[in-house]
């Protein structure tokens, strides 16, 4: 027998050995079918050859294994062209690793391609570099038993290599990178480095590109526990605090050092690749159990971001299962998970073990005054960040309540910023992502904080509640990859990008503080930016739009086919994604996850939200509302007004959006605004719910028609936050120029909001928010329509009233009686008021201590 048929044998048999025991996941894109007949049978100049990092057989032949299941060209089958002959397709960058003497700087096969390539100008070779992972364990010192039983960044011998193939073969992965062109590589050396020769470069590049693929995958190459916290303790910055501390509480040296080493140990994480295979397994039975399905959507902006840039993910914080639910994703995906900052409230015994080894570290919500604290976790961020390693934290500091996004909490992110400038290694990039679902876990809870209720603390207790309700189902669940936020940008923009941090208590200069607020706010309107529109957001957008919470089926199924195709034709932002399902196949889709009934009558059935779901549904209303807003103002300006000229509405429309802006985290520069409101007239006017003449007035539909209660469902969107807006304006006018302040006036709308919704049934917990009121007198300051003055009370002038004065374009006489009606106070009034939140807040900060 030749060594040409032996050698198909032995490949053969090898091969068939392998499959017993090795099913690669292929990482990343993977080419079609067609794509890949027509790269490599069309064109027979065109050649194909594989570049693996370091040799070996097995990963040889699980390439093999792969093309040929994936109908690429085989990488075992012969290449050859002109006088250059090789009985495999496979390039190894390494030949001999473990050989002390090879000084040889690039593989001999590549110069011998290089030379033939030279010879035969007709013929291209594309070099496929490709990952081969048995496992997905980074490198940890002193851990003798996972550097033997997982893969590493090592290179295996013989024996680990079989091991490697026992106990991996189920968890190996494999990815094929972008082909790139040799006789452009080579072109390139030449040019570019002349002073070395094309393998030498060539080689180099792919071997440097292949490890940062694999670093995308494992991350980078950590120490262990131990060797984190002495590092973190040892370094000059925290020595150095240790004295202050000494110094200062009047302690010893090593005193002061074990209070450190005690924080370092309450802050670290315990990365562990087998608590992470183990959450895998757990996650992919959860979300079985739990949700219909995850959706992830624009993850290709994961993946071309990983190699150059030191990612920190930025998703809103909907639920505890989001930190859970986005390093699933992460890791299903083939990178590395991102190491999360935890609120020390999940410090919770057996739990935080759990999440440590998840890669979760934890921070203390208030540290303020406590410097040697500080100064700990600010050298164990900068040690994670120096590593390039991924990390995650919520923008906004906790869960919502209300389904809208909160005002950014810049702690962690000034902290990032504040890092990165002592010592830059890769760039970094905030990644805004947003998080829907279509039930919450913790719905209940929320609701009963909002309605006044003391906040739960995190329990033991309160996990195994939660998770009593694992047989319910939850619908799907929504993953959406934003716009990426690029820190080297906003540095350029604020002239900040020269500046270098010296120690990690150096002061944040003022440019750095501009920086930290406007990355802050640009995550923000990027999450909204990348917003699902699932089917339990749209049906909660229109029935709570309506007076008893119900509508006719027929008319509520065309009024969400209304609203669908209007976010469809007209998105909110190229990322926002839109359910696919028609009205008919939403209603079907409510009832099954029992948010909402039908009402059989003869006349036609009546669907309407379930019983005690309304308040709970605003929830999900507002997720999505920043994407119906402006529609719903122009709905709102006709609706109430029957007629209104064009210039008119867009200069109502134009005072307001500021505020509208603020509170929603809304894309839009001012500037941008006017083309957005002619889209949606132009929308409205197209599907018959609004009309217009040729001198650019706008009308509404006959009363009582279909098209205007559609319009009028339409409208009531933007209801509430006029409403809210206007109580404020009254609630100032009334007590006149220089006679209330900030504080004053914050709290006094706070409980007015409460007392409104439970004399009118807003059902909306989020209409007495404190943070909007505070947003929205943040914003009548900035547009100057009030001042402070010396003594802390709110001044105005005309301008102020004559935007008061303006409510009667947007709200309705019978509203603006009661909101006059409910601001109206003597001065014996207000001081009662005022005191009776002060009693309040002492009862409530007393609580806060003894708990």
């Amino acid at each position: 027998m030749s060594k040409t048929g032996f050698g198909q044998m032995y490949r053969q048999l090898s091969s068939k050995l392998l499959d017993l025991v090795v099913t690669p996941h292929v990482l990343g894109e993977v080419p079609t079918e067609s794509t890949a007949v027509e790269q490599n049978t069309t064109d027979s100049n065109k050649l194909i050859c594989y570049v693996l990092q370091n040799y070996s057989r097995s990963n040889a032949l699980v390439v093999d294994g792969e093309t040929r299941r994936l109908h690429l060209k085989p990488a075992l089958d012969p290449m050859s062209f002109g006088t250059y002959q090789e009985k495999n397709s496979v390039l190894f960058l390494h030949q001999n690793e473990n050989n002390f003497f090879n000084t040889q700087t690039f593989p001999p096969r590549l110069l011998q391609l290089i030379e033939a390539l030279e010879q035969n100008p007709e013929v291209e070779v594309e070099l496929v570099p490709v990952t081969v992972l048995w496992g997905r364990s980074p490198d940890k010192e002193d851990s003798w038993f996972k550097l033997l039983f997982s893969d590493t960044w090592a290179t295996p011998g013989t024996v680990k290599q079989l091991v490697n193939i026992g106990l991996h073969g189920r968890q190996s992965y494999l990815e094929f990178h972008e082909a790139q062109s040799l006789r452009e590589l080579v072109d390139y050396a030449k040019t570019n480095h002349p002073n070395i020769s094309p393998a030498t470069y060539i080689a180099s590049s792919l071997d440097t590109y292949l490890d940062q693929q694999r670093e995308v995958v494992l991350g980078p190459d950590l120490s262990d526990r131990r060797n984190v916290m002495q590092s973190v303790v040892k370094a000059r910055d925290v020595q150095d605090a240790i004295r202050r501390e000494s110094i200062q509480n009047k302690i010893s040296m090593l005193e002061a050092e074990r209070r450190a080493i005690g924080y370092v140990n309450e802050i670290v994480s315990d990365y562990s690749a087998s608590a992470v295979r183990f959450a895998d397994m757990a996650l992919t039975r959860l979300w079985t159990q739990l949700y219909d399905g995850v959706e992830v959507h624009n993850f290709s902006t994961v993946r071309e971001l990983a190699k150059d840039y030191e990612i920190i993910y930025t998703p809103c914080h909907r639920s505890h299962i989001d930190y859970l639910l986005l390093s699933y994703v992460i890791y299903k995906r083939g990178l590395m998970i991102p190491y999360i900052a935890a609120g020390d409230n999940l410090n919770l015994p057996f739990v935080g073990q759990l999440l440590r080894g998840g890669g979760a570290f934890f921070i203390r919500r208030s540290f303020r005054g406590n410097a040697l604290y500080t100064s700990v976790f600010k050298e164990y961020l900068y040690s994670i960040l120096s590593r390039n390693t991924p990390i995650e934290y919520f923008i906004e500091g906790g869960r919502s309540r209300t389904g809208r996004l909160l005002p950014p909490k810049t702690g962690m992110l000034a902290m990032t910023i504040h890092g990165h400038l002592r010592g830059r290694a890769k760039p970094i990039v905030f990644l805004p992502t947003y998080i829907g679902y279509e039930r919450l876990m913790e719905g209940s809870t929320y609701v009963g904080e909002m309605q006044g209720k003391p906040k739960e603390a995190e329990s033991i207790f309160g996990i195994v509640k939660t998770l009593r309700k694992i047989e319910r189902i939850f619908g799907k669940v929504h993953v959406n990859f934003g716009e990426p936020v690029f820190l080297d940008d906003i540095l350029k923009q604020h002239n900040a990008d020269k500046i270098h941090i010296e120690k990690n208590d150096a002061p944040i200069p003022a440019e750095i503080s501009k920086v930290v607020s406007s990355s802050a706010h640009l995550i923000l309107e990027n999450i909204n930016r990348a917003v699902v529109i699932n089917p339990v957001s749209l049906l909660s957008l229109i029935l709570l739009a309506t007076p008893k919470h119900t509508l006719d089926e027929e008319i509520c199924a065309k009024q969400l086919d209304i609203y669908r195709d209007l976010v469809t034709q007209h998105p909110y932002d190229e990322r926002t994604e839109v359910t696919s399902l028609s009205g008919k196949e939403i209603i079907a889709y409510g009832l099954k996850l029992k948010l909402i009934k039908r009402v059989q009558h003869v006349l036609g059935d009546i669907i309407a939200i379930e019983d005690n779901q309304a308040v709970l549904l605003t929830y999900f209303r507002n997720n999505i509302l920043h994407a119906f807003v402006l529609p719903s103002l122009v709905a709102s300006l006709v609706e109430h007004n029957g007629k209104i000229h064009k210039t008119d509405l867009s200069n109502v429309i134009r005072t307001l959006y500021p505020f509208l802006r603020a509170e929603l985290f809304m894309k839009w520069q001012p500037s941008e605004l006017q083309q957005h409101i002619n889209t949606y007239i132009d929308a409205l006017v197209n599907i018959g719910l609004i009309f217009q003449d040729h001198d650019g007035n706008l009308f509404s539909p006959t009363p009582n028609s279909e098209e205007h209660q559609k319009l009028l469902t339409l409208a009531m969107p933007v209801k509430q936050s006029l409403e809210r807006y206007y109580m404020t304006l009254a609630l100032i006018t009334q007590r006149g120029s220089g006679n209330i302040s900030t504080k004053q006036v914050e709290e006094l709308s706070h409980l007015l909001g409460q007392r409104l919704s439970v004399l009118y049934e807003f059902n909306s917990p989020e209409f007495f928010d404190k943070s909007l009121f505070q947003s929205f007198i943040k914003v009548l300051t900035q547009q100057n329509y009030i001042r402070n003055n010396e003594q802390g009370f709110i001044e105005y002038d005309d301008n102020f009233s004559e935007m008061a004065a303006g409510a009667q374009l947007v709200l309705d006489e019978t509203t603006l009686q009661m909101l006059q009606h409910i601001t109206t106070f003597s001065d014996e009034e207000l001081a009662t008021a005022l005191e009776a939140m002060a009693s309040q807040q002492a009862k409530r900060r007393l609580k806060r201590k003894k708990a």
